[in-house]
């Protein structure tokens, strides 16, 4: 019988989420729903001096953004909970204990005072084959001092014990075969003196417990796949191993090395996907939600980065990636990320956008600039107009306030040098001939028929036109423009503008 697909995206709860980890949640789901499986959210919250407030809220907050609904978490609940580490802290122990039993682990005593000064006795010290006997644990200590230690509630940790001289082995889905020798392996603890899991003993727990099928992780948690199959063959798991996919990292956009938020800072971009405020200093990381990303748009870029169809289409809507997406397809490479194309991917998607779709969001940011937008049919209009000028969501209100209100001010500069009495008696003579009934094709015809009739370029007033509707060079048809603002709304803006070029 094929097991289920059940994968997990299973975060920290320390700060803001950056892309790589929503690409990473993003891959997880769409592998899941391509499968008729499960995606799980679990919160890893067993590192407590790194707990933020307030973290888990955004990640889940930022997951519902983008349109990754989870199957179970600790939100929606389900069978295999808790879905937070901290909840799940009294399973990890027995399992530790297991693994001293079987020998596979060990108790070891060393205060933080002794293992700093080893490291500084030691260059690059680590504890480990080389360096366990001649440390404080149970491998060096009698039983009788071990388990006097352990009655007096010693402060103790306890550490796996990595074999010497062996290669552990793996399938990647998208790697092949890949091989650690263990020698240059250390003996990581698995339970800290405060009685938490650390993350390589509650991962692999949590993975068993939850029947997790595929892990889907960055690359940087490919050096920790040794120890993660060694703690399942130690348990006696082997059989219920998941298959291991770790996914390309998404590097700087010259390549060298893995994007990171000080990147996005010095570069000017985002790299969380919504604003992160942190609690303790009251910085504000922004993020692609608040910049002006459609959601569908971010996770389409996501997607892009280290995977394809083969085929040349770029823009896939959700439904779409989940058709389409398969592992073979991902990347062995680092993909670079490239702002610009980013925003690419913004710009066609709210071009294919119908204008209902944008509504709501639009009408939200003028509001924040203090104009309430009424008329829903008119802004409907607007943005239909409009949309195939904006690259981000504010563009809308450079691009389309003028539709709203009256110019402030004229780029009259553009207008003075050739500016004519003959032009203010035409402008005055096409004003006066336009009609309720008149299309946008009706204005253009009739401007050209009266252009020639004061013996004058239509190419020579279309600008001034321009300039006296929106304010300045820029803007879609002009004769659109004109159309949709409407006929005695188009005249009040020559009269003021005539004024104005005088």
């Amino acid at each position: 019988m094929e097991k289920k697909v059940r994968v997990r995206f299973a975060p920290s709860p320390t700060g803001g989420l950056h892309l790589g980890g929503v690409r990473t949640a993003l891959f997880n789901y769409l592998f899941a729903k391509k499968h008729n499986g499960t995606f799980i959210l679990r919160v890893e919250d067993t590192d407590q001096t790194r707990f933020v407030s307030g973290a888990e809220e955004y990640i889940e907050s930022c997951l519902a953004w983008c349109g990754i609904h989870p199957d179970e978490s600790p939100q929606a609940g389900g069978e295999y909970g808790p879905y937070r580490q901290s909840e799940r802290k009294p399973s990890y122990r027995q399992y530790a204990e297991q693994l001293i039993a079987s020998g596979n682990a060990y108790y070891a005593f060393d205060t933080p005072e002794e293992l700093d000064a080893k490291r500084k006795e030691v260059p690059n010290f680590l504890y480990g084959q080389a360096s366990r006997m001649q440390m404080r644990n149970s491998l060096t200590l009698s039983a009788d001092e071990v388990k006097e230690l352990l009655e007096q509630n010693t402060p103790h940790v306890i550490r796996i014990r990595i074999p010497e001289d062996q290669h552990v082995s793996f399938m990647d889905m998208i790697r092949g075969h890949v091989s650690f020798d263990t020698n240059l392996i250390d003996d990581k603890v698995l339970l800290k003196a405060d009685g938490m899991p650390t993350y390589h003993l509650a991962v692999v727990v949590d993975d068993k417990a939850m029947e997790i099928s595929h892990i889907f992780r960055g690359e940087e948690w490919l050096p920790s796949a040794p120890i993660h199959i060694l703690l399942w063959r130690y348990l006696g798991w082997d059989d219920e191993m998941p298959q291991w996919v770790h996914l390309p990292l998404i590097l700087k956009p010259d390549g060298n090395g893995k994007l990171s938020k000080r990147d996005g800072d010095r570069l000017g971009f985002p790299v969380y996907a919504q604003n992160w405020t942190d609690p303790k200093s009251g910085d504000l990381t922004k993020g692609f939600k608040e910049l002006g990303f459609l959601p569908g748009a971010f996770v389409n870029l996501l997607a892009m980065l280290g995977w394809n169809d083969g085929t040349d289409q770029e823009i896939f809507s959700l439904a779409e990636l989940i058709e389409k997406f398969s592992v073979e397809r991902i990347s062995k490479a680092g993909a670079k990320f490239d702002f610009e194309k980013a925003k690419w991917y913004n710009h066609e998607w709210i071009k294919r956008a119908e204008a209902t779709e944008l509504l709501a969001t639009v009408k939200a940011g003028f509001e924040a600039q203090g104009i309430t937008l009424n008329d829903d049919s008119y802004t409907l209009k607007v943005i239909d107009l409009v949309k195939d000028r904006c690259t981000l969501l504010p563009d809308f209100i450079s691009q389309s306030e003028y539709f709203f209100a009256m110019p402030a001010s004229y780029d009259v500069a553009a207008v003075k040098g050739k500016w004519t009495t003959e032009k203010a008696t035409f402008f005055n003579a096409f004003s006066a001939v336009l009609t309720e009934e008149m299309s946008a094709a009706d204005m253009e015809e009739k401007f050209k028929e009266l252009a020639a009739e004061h013996a004058l370029k239509p190419g020579e007033l279309m600008l001034p036109f321009r300039i006296m509707l929106v304010g300045g060079k820029f803007g879609p048809g002009v004769f659109d423009i004109a159309f949709t603002l409407g006929i005695e709304e188009t005249r009040n803006r020559i009269s003021a503008a005539l004024a104005a070029f005088e």
